[in-house]
């Protein structure tokens, strides 16, 4: 999504060298996606699924 939209940011953290964010953002199990500090989306799902969630996330 970041690739194609210039109102998209994206970041990747490798959650073993950050401990800190792993305690903020609770994470328990990888990918996790948080989107605008209010939903998130933990494990790999399917494309329509993940768009669907992050875009229901927005407003």
């Amino acid at each position: 999504m970041a690739l194609a939209s210039p109102h998209v940011t994206a970041a990747a953290v490798a959650a073993a060298e950050y401990p800190d964010l792993v305690h903020q953002y609770r994470v328990t199990g990888v990918p996790k996606t948080v989107v605008n500090e209010r939903t998130e989306i933990l494990g790999a799902v399917p494309e329509a699924e993940f768009v669907g969630q992050v875009v229901g996330s927005v407003g």
